[in-house]
């Protein structure tokens, strides 16, 4: 089987050194940009290919890119955390399809940061093998798994476990796509939820004039809550104050406060 890789980040770096053990060629590798991604660069060295094999994700609508990829002529293509639109010329190529690892339990939270939607909109959350097609997450499913909000979750450490599921998903899964015979089942376009990056700017900005419902408040900025980078702030004389909230589960060997 010749595979066409689309990856970004260290799940992606961490299934394609788990593939170089496996019975397949790996026909071609499409990348982030180094401004617009993680371990593009380790991923290539992982790949071992050559120079012509390697593609640019913000450059897959070239005319000279899909040929050169089509000459490849993959029999599958794998995306992991790949954030690209892939054309339809592409979609349409791999006889065995595409297929998409996400870190959402569709049809819940398709698009971006799922981990944060399923905390913020109280939506289940999982990991999600699927087929790819025009819309966004909305291909036939392969394989799925939920994995539990913790209340001591933040979009962080929830994320860390998603990540750890999508691992033990596609492992799982691997046989039946090595086969060429994956079970589908098609989403019901219905149902679930749909988020796409800028929404997270509607929740980001907490307004000290208006009400919150207290959990819906802590919901919202633990989701947001993934150090080093920025998230849910509010405004003090016209500059942002960013907000983290640390969630500790009560030590019932922990002494009471002043000593009782």
């Amino acid at each position: 089987m010749r595979v066409l890789y689309a990856g970004n980040g260290p799940l992606a770096l961490k299934i394609l050194s788990w593939l170089s053990d496996q019975p397949i060629q790996l026909a071609g590798l499409v990348v982030h940009p180094e401004d617009r991604g993680l371990n593009a660069e380790e991923l290539v060295r992982q790949s071992c290919l050559p120079d012509d094999a390697v593609f640019q994700g913000d450059r897959m609508r070239d005319p000279e890119t899909t040929s050169r990829i089509g000459a490849l002529k993959p029999d599958l293509l794998l995306s992991i955390h790949f954030g690209y639109i892939l054309p339809d010329i592409i979609l349409d190529l791999p006889p065995q399809g595409c297929v998409n690892l996400h870190p959402g339990y569709l049809p819940y939270t398709r698009g971006t940061y799922p981990n944060v939607w399923s905390i913020v909109d109280d939506t289940p959350a999982g990991v999600t093998l699927h087929y790819m097609d025009r819309g966004i997450d909305t291909g036939d499913l392969i394989a799925r798994r939920e994995v539990e909000i913790l209340p001591t979750d933040t979009g962080h450490s929830l994320y860390d476990r998603l990540q750890k599921a999508e691992f033990e998903l596609f492992l799982d899964t691997w046989p039946q796509l090595l086969d060429g015979q994956p079970p589908r089942s098609p989403q019901n376009p219905e149902e679930g939820s749909q988020h796409r990056k800028r929404d997270v700017d509607s929740i980001d900005c907490i307004d000290l004039d208006d009400t919150y419902r207290a959990g819906d408040l802590i919901d919202i900025l633990r989701a947001r809550t993934f150090p080093p980078y920025k998230g849910a702030y509010f405004l003090h004389e016209g500059r942002r104050i960013y907000l983290r909230l640390e969630l500790a589960e009560e030590d019932s060997d922990e002494p009471e406060e002043n000593g009782q």
